[in-house]
């Protein structure tokens, strides 16, 4: 694919300026000079008005009213620059502005390439970048806008009841059976398998601490240092029996407890 781009030159040599323009056509049709300035106050001016037309510049260092860095004093260049100069002395202060690469003169076919494939490598990467953060957004934005299953339907005899999610302090599994424990320490099956929690309760709150057990973070009372590296999770009110934190979880968990 070639690259296209739309080009700013900023130089006040007429052959240096034709000599450009003929190896940016012999790199890539798709690439247009939308403008040349020679001089530091028309390039000002012309940057003001149009920079968002313009993909690129190319810009000489010593101008006819002065050195070209004057011009990031006054106007706010927030397009790559690619700077062509007879002088290397220059190179340090080029790229404390928009700088990618320097150039010195005279500019070669086989140097200007390898500026203008720097400049698609990086414009690939800022590519990638933007897509990560993209996804990395769509995503918190499902996150913001999901839902939270905040009660759960329970049969008692010939009643329902509805318990509330801060109600309960952990579920856990007995064999097929999944049973919700509630702070009056009353427990209820209910038609869930501790897969399909783990899809519909608040990350936040609750965590699959182990193959049993679910647990809510409001109902630990204390997390104690048990054998062979892994947690013993201590409930209020107390459970009468042991949950522990699977080995494999326990990193997790603590980032989970720490509020990461």
């Amino acid at each position: 694919m070639s690259l296209a781009l739309n080009v700013l030159i900023v130089e006040d040599e007429t052959p240096a300026v034709e000599k450009l323009e003929r190896y940016l056509q012999k790199y890539s049709e798709a690439i247009k000079v939308t403008c040349v300035c020679d001089t530091v106050a028309g390039a000002v001016s012309w940057l003001k008005d149009n920079q968002s037309t313009i993909d690129l510049i190319f810009m000489d260092i010593q101008l006819k009213d002065g050195l070209s860095f004057v011009i990031f004093q006054q106007v706010t260049v927030q397009k790559p620059v690619i700077f062509i100069t007879a002088y290397n002395e220059y190179a340090l202060e080029a790229f404390k502005v928009n700088s990618i690469d320097y150039l010195l003169k005279p500019v070669t076919f086989p140097d200007l390439s390898a500026s203008l494939h720097k400049l698609e490598n990086l414009r690939e990467q800022l590519m990638m970048n933007e897509a990560k953060l993209d996804k990395l957004k769509s995503l918190g934005d499902e996150t913001k806008a999901r839902t939270f299953k905040s009660r759960f339907m329970v049969k008692v005899g010939d009643h329902i009841r509805s318990i509330t999610a801060d109600q309960i302090i952990f579920f856990y599994a007995d064999g097929r059976d999944v049973y919700l424990v509630t702070q009056q320490m009353r427990k209820y099956i209910i038609d869930f398998t501790l897969e399909a929690l783990e899809e519909v309760l608040d990350p936040q709150i609750f965590f699959r601490v182990n193959r049993t057990y679910i647990q809510n973070i409001h109902s630990i009372q204390d997390v104690v240092i048990y054998s062979n590296s892994r947690l013993k999770v201590m409930t209020q009110p107390p459970w009468d029996k042991e949950i522990i934190v699977s080995r494999e979880k326990v990193a997790e968990f603590k980032e989970w407890f720490d509020g990461k």
